[in-house]
């Protein structure tokens, strides 16, 4: 899954371990999540979207093949 979380996270000057904090998972997991090697639940993508200020659509979306 291709995703905008590091983007969106870089250009609100937050660090992975603040993102982390704020949705209560490891700077790992969100590091994991940046790179697409961990699919978060649907309960963290809403955390990490909310965190953010920004919608699921904005952040995640499924790549076609």
């Amino acid at each position: 899954m291709k995703n905008n979380v590091k983007i969106t996270r870089i250009k609100l000057s937050i660090t992975q371990q603040q993102l982390a904090k704020r949705v209560g998972v490891t700077r790992q997991t969100i590091g994991l999540i940046e790179k697409g090697e961990y699919n978060p639940s649907l309960q963290l993508c809403v955390a990490i979207a909310i965190a953010l200020n920004r919608t699921l659509d904005e952040l995640f979306w499924e790549v076609e093949l």
